[in-house]
């Protein structure tokens, strides 16, 4: 009879240990499939490709740029103060390096029904408003934030194409003062790009982003 209740507690507990690690598999795969346990990239990773709906209403691609010879992929939005800052910033980046063969590609990661500032129609707002010269994005669903692994408002990937692949090469901020442009004594984004241009390596391949945090969908 003895021999039997320590059976019948074995069973149970060892039951209930496959049935707690059945749940935590669960919440893995869940958290997985959320796209929120994603490590996201690292420099000299291939990038993958996205179809992106833009404030003008068209699908946007990176492979729809033939003749770049790379991207500056930003993550940013509307509502942020860093990203407000630094929005004349990322139109001049655009202006000097697209015609260089490295044009910015924006995306907005942000869940409207978490800001509403972050809305696809104001963005279109202010796209207008800021007069922008590059793409503007919607990551609908918040499918590619998490697979680059952006986490603030403004985030730069700086890409370039090697062999049809989209390798990074930077990884962070734009530069080390979002504040006042005046008083940049790094300029990251910039100083990646040259060394791209000119076939050097890159000095400075990953820097700490600043920003808020992608609001995501609760």
């Amino acid at each position: 009879m003895k021999n039997l209740k320590i059976l019948l507690i074995v069973f149970i507990v060892g039951t209930g240990l496959m049935s707690f690690n059945n749940i935590s598999k669960e919440g893995r795969c869940f958290k997985k499939e959320k796209g929120l346990n994603l490590k996201g990239y690292e420099v000299g990773d291939e990038a993958t490709d996205f179809k992106l709906k833009n404030v003008d209403g068209k699908m946007v691609s990176l492979s729809d740029f033939k003749s770049a010879k790379g991207f500056i992929v930003i993550f940013t939005c509307n509502h942020c103060p860093y990203a407000k800052k630094y929005e004349d910033r990322i139109i001049e980046l655009d202006k000097k390096y697209k015609s260089l063969g490295y044009p910015v590609v924006a995306i907005n990661p942000n869940d409207p029904n978490v800001q509403p500032e972050d809305g696809y129609l104001q963005m279109i707002e202010r796209a207008k408003e800021k007069k922008i010269t590059f793409p503007y994005l919607v990551d609908e669903g918040q499918k590619i934030f998490p697979q680059y692994g952006a986490t603030k408002t403004p985030h730069v990937f700086i890409i370039q194409k090697e062999n049809e692949k989209n390798i990074v090469k930077y990884i962070g901020a734009i530069d080390n003062n979002y504040d006042n442009p005046n008083d940049v004594s790094e300029y990251y984004a910039q100083d990646a790009l040259n060394s791209l241009i000119k076939g050097e390596p890159i000095k400075t391949t990953k820097t700490v982003a600043i920003g808020c945090t992608v609001k995501v969908k609760k």
